[in-house]
């Protein structure tokens, strides 16, 4: 949390417990061993600015009414030199604090002080943390849950890195496996079928145009040497030719997406090295494992996941036995405090079974994190879609930003709890009114660019205040501001605590909510200098706030509108 509100907080704990000591010793209320009490912010800031519940806490240890022990503590309690200007007691026994001028001169201080690292935390200070989101199937095209997950992926490692921690972005590219043997098995068919007839698709392979595409090129370069080649050696050739390019594709489009990765791991950097099968060898040698009907079968049930099988009987291993490799190599090879990974809600039921082959090797499963994020609907005229309108085909990350703005998929998609299901309104992302969340917050920006511009042609610059100017700003509505921007930092908090960017994005709509109520209600100009300046001050804080939320989120800050 802010700085100062860290230390409001502190103080006010002290001030309390220390109240106690006083009354135990002068014999007001007996001895006891004083228990947790909390400190809250009231829902209605007319009943204060934190809310204290100690006299309720303490009841049964002082075995007296909560009323009384409130009024005991606040006869013996001592605010001089502390950001607290008054309390009431109200109620039963609740006891609401009122903070002093010097404390909303400070925040707007800090926020100007600090500038564009305000809001930064050291939570995470010391760990680090691997995000590895998006993570496609390299044998097509990204499709519109990968959007989601783009954007959920690179504001989660955002709001990481805003509370401290060292955060790497990762892209584990499935170059193995089964979809690598149908992705050459549908490239081969469909390089045969340029120069023989009678060739037929399965059901079950690749049909889309970029494998046609992919065929042709190839035909182009090779003409029909492959024709007769062996067709082991045709779809390696195939695979080689057309796997790059769709892994060059990925990564253009996700740049276009404003997501640059750390790194790009291959599924096959594990084959080669011998990594997944050392892996298998650790399990089998940890007695976690057994055989039946040939093939190797991992015992998870003491670990809380269902038996499954590592390798089938005929020796080659199943796509479980890369992946926990693969997060081996996270979290022990590489030593990530934490792994996260976004994966689509329908992977709920694989993520005991990574967890339980890692507690097998003797990993601490808990340092793997898996955020689970339901799939997202796009909406056109109250209607959900599923072509696109120029194509006729399904919506893919690189056709639904022909539509869209960058800046207005990424607030998005972020607008609402991962684990949530969300719609898409592809009208509101381009309508440029208040109805559109992230258009609102960049107008409010540039509302406060414009102040200052309009301001400054009239030769009024902000300059630097005093802390009896800034007590100036008294009024609800530049208070309830303040406060909103002494919030940033819990909220950076809060949003890596829970791996929810929506947090983030909630809190900055908020912010410039309350901005444009504060400046509604409260002149700038023609007011006397003293407030004019305070004002502006406050413009700047505001302004400082929501640019570092949408550039941590990758969302530009537009001057004017």
């Amino acid at each position: 949390m802010s700085v100062i509100v860290k230390k409001a907080e502190a103080e006010i704990k002290e001030i309390i417990l220390a109240a106690a000591r006083k009354t135990m010793e002068k014999g007001e209320l007996p001895l006891a061993e004083l228990t947790p009490f909390s400190i809250e912010k009231p829902a209605d800031s007319s009943h204060g600015d934190y809310a204290l519940n100690c006299a309720m806490a303490w009841s049964k240890i002082f075995r007296n009414a909560p009323r009384k022990i409130a009024e005991a503590l606040m006869a013996n309690a001592d605010f001089d030199g502390s950001y607290i200007e008054r309390f009431e007691i109200a109620g039963p026994g609740f006891i609401n604090l009122f903070l002093s001028e010097r404390y909303y001169c400070d925040i707007i201080l800090d926020v100007i002080n600090k500038g564009d690292n305000y809001g930064r935390s050291d939570v995470g200070t010391g760990k680090s943390a691997l995000v590895e989101f998006v993570s496609a199937n390299p044998t097509g095209p990204m499709h519109i849950g990968n959007a989601r997950g783009g954007a959920l992926g690179d504001c989660l490692a955002a709001v990481l890195d805003l509370a401290g921690y060292r955060v790497e972005r990762e892209f584990y590219v499935n170059d193995a496996g089964n979809q690598i043997e149908k992705f050459g098995l549908s490239l081969e068919l469909r390089y045969l079928q340029i120069y023989k007839d009678d060739i037929e698709m399965p059901e079950d392979s690749y049909h889309g145009a970029d494998i046609i595409a992919h065929a042709k090129a190839f035909a182009e370069k090779y003409g029909d040497s492959f024709v007769n080649a062996d067709s082991a050696e045709r779809k390696k050739a195939l695979v080689e030719f057309a796997l790059p390019k769709n892994i060059d594709a990925l990564h253009d489009d996700l740049l276009q997406y404003r997501i640059d990765y750390d790194t790009w791991f291959k599924e096959s950097s594990l084959h080669a090295s011998g990594e997944t099968m050392r892996i298998i060898e650790l399990l089998k040698n940890s007695g976690h494992t057994y055989e039946k009907e040939g093939a190797l079968w991992f015992s998870g049930e003491q670990f809380g996941s269902e038996d499954f099988v590592l390798v089938r009987s005929n020796g080659i291993p199943t796509y479980v036995a890369p992946d926990i490799a693969y997060h081996y190599n996270k979290l022990v090879t590489r030593g990530f405090s934490k792994a996260i990974n976004i994966w689509g809600a329908d992977h709920h039921g694989y993520v005991p079974r990574l967890k339980a082959a890692l507690s097998a090797l003797g990993v601490d499963a808990d340092k793997l994190d898996v955020v689970l994020m339901q799939m997202v609907r796009l909406v056109r005229n109250g209607e959900v879609i599923k072509a696109s309108k120029r194509s006729g085909k399904a919506i893919t990350l690189v056709t639904l930003l022909e539509e869209v703005p960058i800046d207005a998929a990424r607030f998005f998609f972020n607008l609402r709890e991962p684990n949530s299901h969300f719609d898409f309104d592809l009208d509101l992302a381009v309508e440029q009114s208040s109805q559109n969340p992230v258009y609102y917050v960049q107008y409010a920006y540039a509302r406060i660019c414009s102040i200052l511009r309009n301001l400054e042609s009239e030769g009024i610059a902000p300059r630097e205040c005093t802390e009896k100017e800034l007590s100036l700003l008294t009024l609800p509505e530049e208070r309830e501001l303040i406060n909103l921007l002494a919030a940033f930092t819990k909220t950076v908090e809060n949003a890596a605590a829970a791996y929810d960017p929506a947090k983030l994005t909630h809190y900055v709509v908020t912010v410039a909510s309350q901005f444009h109520k504060f400046y509604n209600s409260c002149r700038i100009k023609g007011v006397e200098e003293e407030l004019l300046q305070a004002r502006l001050t406050l413009c700047i804080a505001a302004r400082t706030v929501i640019k570092n939320v949408l550039t941590a989120l990758k969302i530009s800050t537009p001057e004017s509108m």
